[in-house]
């Protein structure tokens, strides 16, 4: 690929690089899903759960993470949001991807959240990943897909 990839704690700053670039799918989907901001919805996100940033080539593209939805049943919620940089890099993303999400169930079975409905390419991600798609809810009068995930060797 040809260029520089660190995964570090996320940072404040992190949060103000990314959302001030943020994707046209990913800022619609917070903005539909909370009425936050880009850099707002990032901090939240940040705020509440083990979060992390991919630095590409030095500078803050990606940021990822996961909150605790319900402890006693195990039950987390991912997610990520990101550049324009998903995109441009796409086969390093989905192979990155595909290799971190076993990590991600450090502390639960199961990871949940919800997808934008009009978001086709993270909902093509989301099936790649193998999450399965458990049905539509509605958020502030808009369409979201609920998602989960579950370690595997889970049933």
């Amino acid at each position: 690929m040809g260029v520089d990839v660190r995964i570090v704690p996320a940072r404040g700053k992190h949060c103000r690089s990314i959302g001030r670039r943020m994707r046209e799918s990913d800022r619609l989907e917070v903005q539909r899903s909370g009425r936050l901001g880009p850099v707002e919805a990032l901090r939240q996100s940040m705020r509440n759960s083990d979060a992390f940033t991919v630095l590409i080539d030095g500078r803050p593209e990606i940021m990822y993470g996961v909150g605790d939805l319900d402890v006693l049943a195990g039950v987390g919620g991912a997610w990520l949001l990101g550049t324009d940089a998903i995109t441009e890099n796409w086969r390093w993303f989905l192979r990155a991807t595909a290799e971190g999400l076993p990590g991600l169930f450090t502390r639960h079975r199961v990871l949940r959240n919800v997808v934008d409905r009009d978001n086709t390419a993270s909902l093509r991600w989301l099936k790649w990943l193998g999450a399965e798609f458990l049905g539509d809810i509605d958020i502030h009068g808009h369409p979201f897909v609920l998602f989960e995930m579950r370690k595997r060797g889970d049933v």
